[in-house]
């Protein structure tokens, strides 16, 4: 009968803490209407309304790849974490 290694569960770090800041801002951000539900400033012509939305996309694609390398780091952490306990085990 094949063992199955037991896991623990994820733990939180400052780290994973980061990421999840990184991917839950632009929803705060953009389900908050009432706070860019106006026309004023406007930038080259455009209302408020609409440049502070796609200003959001570019910010969103910047904080979605921070939060992606972080993540990569994160788990290359935890492998290299993982390798040497079993590696003292022996």
């Amino acid at each position: 009968m094949s063992e199955v290694p037991e896991e623990k569960p994820p733990t939180v770090t400052p780290l994973r803490v980061v990421i999840a800041l990184c991917l839950f801002a632009p929803f705060v951000a953009l389900l908050w209407v009432s706070s860019y539900a106006k026309v004023e400033p406007d930038f080259i012509g455009i209302p408020f309304f609409y440049w502070y939305q796609m200003l959001w996309v570019v910010i969103s694609t910047a904080l979605t790849l921070i939060a992606y390398q972080l993540w990569q780091r994160d788990q290359r952490g935890r492998l290299a974490r993982s390798a040497g306990k079993a590696g003292a085990a022996r």
